[in-house]
């Protein structure tokens, strides 16, 4: 089973990524479950949701503690809440900001995790770009289809069409395939 934890703030769309990563992954033929943990959060408010992607039928609806991969859409959450709690040295990092490891703070903690699985995309710039607004989940699955290859770039982009219509979903496909290809070029920021 793979597990996938999704940080970010209200408003970002974070449940919105779980649920269309585990599309992604019905999409081909696999189990998936996403659900989120929140209270009564407001626009703004960290929010928190998992991914349990698996070639068998899951039953699990536990937070996920100690995850595959971790997806940051909001970088100010950093140093604000423990993302990395339960996170082991062979995990998936990838953070959303054009910004380096070494400007994030985080050059020491990161030295115990694999380099390659370790990445920031600017996802929220990729999105303005391509969709008109900063919304960084979709693209943030397409650096994720890349990063660690759980989920095809083409699972992503039919998830995506089968959530967002129109420009909406094209916008956000044109994100996930610009963050998809940052990640394969090398251009995202490994460690510094």
């Amino acid at each position: 089973m793979f597990e996938v934890r999704i940080h970010g703030r209200g408003g970002q769309g974070v449940v919105t990524a779980a649920e269309m990563l585990s599309v992604a992954a019905f999409g081909e033929d696999r189990h998936a479950v996403a659900f989120p943990t929140f209270g009564s959060e407001r626009t703004g408010a960290p929010v928190t949701a998992f991914c349990r992607i698996d070639d068998r039928p899951i039953r699990s609806r536990e937070p996920i503690v100690e995850p595959d991969a971790l997806i940051v859409q909001d970088p100010t959450l950093l140093h604000q809440v423990d993302l990395f709690g339960g996170v082991g040295p062979e995990a998936y990092v990838l953070i959303n900001t054009g910004r380096s490891l070494d400007e994030l703070g985080l050059t020491e903690f990161v030295e115990r995790f694999r380099p390659e699985r370790v990445i920031t995309v600017p996802a929220s710039e990729l999105a303005r770009e391509h969709l008109g607004r900063p919304l960084p989940n979709a693209a943030l699955l397409g650096g994720f289809a890349a990063l660690t290859g759980v989920v095809s770039v083409e699972a992503v982009t039919t998830a995506i069409r089968r959530r967002f219509t129109g420009a909406t979903g094209e916008g956000n496909v044109a994100a996930a395939l610009a963050a998809f290809a940052v990640v394969r070029e090398g251009s995202g920021v490994a460690h510094a």
